[in-house]
C-alpha cells in the first residue's frame, strides 16, 4: 500500500505545481501590510477543494472591514476515518508583502519553474503545505483508502500577523478536541529531519530614556541620555545573564538570550549631547522562567540608573509572550510523525524547541499538544522565494502517512 500511495503522489505532480501556481497568483496579504487578506484566496480553495470531491467544507470567517469582502476566511475540510480520533493539519493562506521588486529575478505573483524549484511569494511559506497536504488526501482517494484517523485540512488566516483572525479564532469556535492530533507544518529545515516542540517567551522591550540636550562642549549642563544609554544597556545585559543561567538543551542555544538590538536615531550632529535615547531589547526566555522574574531585574537596573544619571526611563512592550509549556517528546503526534517521517526521508528526525514564536503555542496554551514541522528552504520572506518540488512530494507522501496511520 505504501508504495501505491508513492506512485500515486508522484503522478500528481503536474496537478500539484499547477495548484501551487494558481495560489502564488493570488497575494493574499494581510490588510496590515498593505494588502486585501485571503478572501479570494479562501474562495480558490473551496473551489478547488470541491473540485477535488471534498464536499464536507465549513468557512469560518472572522470579520475584517480592513479586507476584501469584509472577512478573514478559514476553511475546514473535513475527511471521514476509521477512527474517531482527528489528525489536523493546519496550514496558513496569508503571505508576507513581496517587498522590494527590484530584488526579484521573476514577477513575485506569477510563478516560474525552473531547475526543480517554483519561485513566487508565498510559494515556501506556506501554500507548499497547503498543496502538498491537500494531494496526500487526493492520493488516498483516488486508491479507496479511508483515512485511520478523521483527518481536518485546516487552511487559516493571519498567520503572519498575530493569528487573532485565524487560529486564534478557530479556538473560540471550540473546534478541538485536547486529544486531537495537530501537526503545524510552518517550520522546519531542508533535510526534514527537526521536529518543533517547544518555544521560548518573547518579552521584546522598547526603552526611552530621558535627559536633557546641550552642547556637547559644557556637558555638565545637562544629562547625557546617550551615555546613560549605553551604561544602562551594559548593565541590564550582564544583570539578566546572570539572573537566569539556567540551561536547557532542548534549545539551540540552550540558554536565554537578552540582545540589545534596535537602537533609533538621536540627535543628527557631533556637537550635541542628546537629550533622548530609544532602544530595543530582545529577550528569548525558556520558558520554565516567568517574564515576571525578568522584569523584577529590568526594574532594578532602571532605578540604579536613574540614581547614577539624571534621566527619566520608561518603557513599553513590542510583544510581550509568556511561552506554554513543550509539548512531550514522546507524544503521540510526535510519534506518528517521526514514524511517517523515516519511512519517507533518510534521516534520523530530532525533538527540539526554537526561540519563539509559532503558531503551535496557541494549541499547547489549550493544553492540545502540537508539532511544528515541515521540509522547506530557508527563503521565506526573502526575495525570489521558492519551493523545492522534492520537498512537496516528500511532504504529501509524509502526510499521506500519517493520515492513513501506515
Amino acid at each position: 500500500m505504501k508504495e501505491q500511495i508513492f506512485n500515486t503522489i508522484e503522478a500528481l505532480e503536474p496537478e500539484m505545481l499547477a495548484t501551487l501556481s494558481d495560489l502564488i497568483a493570488i497575494p493574499a496579504i494581510n490588510p496590515m501590510d498593505g494588502g486585501t487578506g485571503e478572501f479570494y484566496k479562501g474562495e480558490y480553495l473551496v473551489k478547488k477543494l470541491k473540485e477535488l470531491g471534498f464536499d464536507n467544507i465549513e468557512v469560518y470567517n472572522s470579520e475584517d472591514k480592513a479586507a476584501a469582502g469584509g472577512v478573514r476566511p478559514n476553511i475546514v475540510a473535513k475527511i471521514p476515518g476509521k477512527t474517531s480520533k482527528r489528525l489536523w493539519i493546519i496550514s496558513h493562506t496569508d503571505v508576507v508583502p513581496e517587498g522590494e521588486r527590484t530584488h526579484w529575478h521573476t514577477d513575485p505573483f506569477k510563478a516560474e519553474i525552473k531547475d526543480g524549484r517554483i519561485y513566487g511569494r508565498g510559494s515556501n511559506d506556506n501554500c507548499q503545505e497547503l498543496v502538498s497536504s491537500l494531494y496526500a488526501a487526493v492520493a488516498l482517494k483516488k486508491l479507496g483508502i479511508t483515512p485511520e484517523y478523521e483527518t481536518y485540512l485546516c487552511m487559516v488566516a493571519d498567520e503572519e500577523v498575530g493569528s487573532t483572525h485565524g487560529i486564534a479564532h478557530l479556538i473560540k469556535q471550540k473546534l478541538f478536541r485536547d486529544d486531537d492530533l495537530i501537526i503545524v507544518p510552518d517550520g522546519g529545515n531542508d533535510k526534514g529531519s527537526f521536529i518543533e516542540v517547544a518555544e521560548k517567551s518573547i518579552c521584546w522591550i522598547e526603552f526611552e530614556m530621558k535627559g536633557e540636550q546641550v552642547h556637547a562642549s559644557m556637558p555638565q549642563l545637562g544629562s547625557n541620555a546617550c551615555r546613560a544609554a549605553n551604561e544602562f544597556s551594559v548593565a541590564l545585559d550582564a544583570a539578566l545573564h546572570a539572573a537566569f543561567p539556567e540551561e536547557d538543551k532542548l534549545f539551540e542555544p540552550a540558554v536565554s538570550t537578552f540582545e540589545p538590538t534596535r537602537r533609533n536615531a538621536n540627535v543628527p550632529n557631533v556637537n550635541t549631547v542628546p537629550g533622548r535615547e530609544v532602544f530595543c531589547f530582545d529577550c528569548r526566555v525558556l520558558p520554565t522562567i516567568p517574564l515576571e522574574e525578568v522584569l523584577k531585574v529590568v526594574d532594578a537596573e532602571i532605578k540604579k540608573i536613574k540614581e547614577t544619571r539624571k534621566v527619566e526611563v520608561t518603557y513599553r512592550f513590542v510583544q510581550k509572550e509568556q511561552a506554554p509549556a513543550p509539548t512531550a517528546s514522546d507524544a503521540e503526534i510526535v510519534g506518528i510523525l517521526r514514524k511517517a517521517l523515516t519511512q519517507v526521508l533518510p534521516v534520523e528526525p530530532t525533538v527540539g524547541g526554537v526561540g519563539g514564536g509559532t503558531c503551535a503555542a496557541f494549541f499547547r496554551r489549550e493544553g492540545i499538544p502540537a508539532v511544528v514541522w515541515c521540509q522547506e528552504a530557508d527563503c521565506a520572506h526573502m526575495p525570489n522565494e521558492y519551493a523545492e518540488i522534492s520537498h512537496i512530494i516528500n511532504e504529501s507522501k509524509i502526510f499521506a502517512l500519517m493520515m492513513s496511520g501506515k
